[in-house]
């Protein structure tokens, strides 16, 4: 059934629960370490034949119910003018990073053709090679996400300097989260024609904010992006991790999918956001390194809590780590798809 998550997404009945995983290509697949014993990171996203055979890897392998666009978060910020790098064991460096007025204005609002071209031509070239077996979700980083790594100069553990000018220069973060906001929306506006069944939007670490100060500081923001893409018919999944006490709010924020991080038992969120939305999630990702009786018993319990959802698509609550066995994702998969005969 290849649009059982196309028809999670929008509340409607389907056979069995549908399942994908983020990061479901990546390091923890030989597959894909091959290919990176011989390219760069950006590499395999700038070649799109590249990311079309990474995109498909865990298709093929896992037989999961939807492909998610193998490329990363960071990529509009080159065209934009901050170039950066993913340098060994440390992660995306961003070369020149901005904290100012002057550097800000700097920034270039592009159209995705403009530098993203190749990553359009990969969602042509992926779309072509699912030949209608399962839907394509393309995907973007969030204003807040994209601005703590542009600030902080790379990944951050309180994002100190993200909220110093949040805090201090309200005038100038707001310049900034416009121009990330018209870019994001814009990019996902682009791989929506380019042929993406589903787009995400990733708010990664947005969990670090309060309540008061994602309503005040990053809500109009998102919404503005989120609220235009739902008017394409698109499934849109709005996604943020450690959103506990922001769930409400992102929902307010728009996304006709709502993610759900394992820290969230699944039943609650599900009685807080309502059934006018879909939910996504929400397994911790290091229980794929538990022993199969208890990695199973912690799937049926988050299918089980998902019986009261109008929708429900299957996934972790973040990304599969490095580590992770192949053979316990393929378990999951299997398990979540026997669910419903099996209960």
């Amino acid at each position: 059934m290849w649009d059982r998550f196309l028809r999670a997404c929008r509340r409607e009945p389907v056979d069995v629960t549908p399942i994908w995983f983020m990061r479901q290509a990546g390091r923890y697949m030989a597959e894909y370490r091959a290919l990176r014993a011989k390219h760069t990171l950006l590499e395999l996203c700038k070649n799109p034949e590249l990311a079309t055979q990474v995109t498909l890897q865990p298709v093929n392998a896992h037989k999961v119910d939807a492909a998610i666009l193998f490329a990363d978060i960071l990529l509009p910020l080159e065209p934009m003018g901050a170039p950066f790098e993913f340098a060994k064991g440390e992660g995306p460096v961003i070369h020149h990073p901005v904290r100012d007025r002057a550097a800000v204005e700097r920034l270039r609002v592009i159209d995705p053709e403009e530098g993203l071209g190749y990553v359009l031509d990969a969602i042509k070239m992926i779309r072509k090679e699912l030949d209608g077996k399962t839907p394509l979700i393309g995907f973007a980083g969030a204003p807040f996400t994209l601005a703590s790594y542009l600030i902080e100069g790379g990944k951050s553990s309180n994002y100190a300097l993200t909220k110093r000018m949040m805090y201090n220069e309200p005038a100038t973060w707001n310049l900034l989260m416009s121009k990330f906001s018209e870019v994001v929306r814009r990019y996902l506006h682009a791989q929506i024609k380019a042929g993406a069944n589903a787009v995400q939007l990733f708010d990664s670490w947005v969990g670090s904010l309060s309540p008061t100060d994602y309503e005040e500081y990053i809500l109009p923001h998102v919404s503005s992006i989120l609220k235009d893409l739902e008017q394409t018919g698109v499934p849109v999944i709005h996604f943020g991790t450690d959103t506990a006490t922001l769930l409400e709010l992102q929902k307010r924020a728009g996304g006709t999918v709502i993610g759900v991080d394992w820290r969230t038992p699944l039943d609650q969120a599900i009685t807080r956001l309502g059934t006018d939305v879909a939910v996504q999630g929400n397994l911790d990702p290091l229980l794929l390194g538990a022993p199969r009786e208890l990695l199973g018993r912690r799937v049926d319990d988050i299918l089980q809590r998902a019986a009261g959802a109008a929708g429900h698509i299957f996934n972790l609550g973040h990304g599969i780590l490095p580590d992770t066995d192949p053979d316990a994702v393929k378990f999951v998969v299997d398990r979540v798809h026997s669910y419903q005969k099996r209960a």
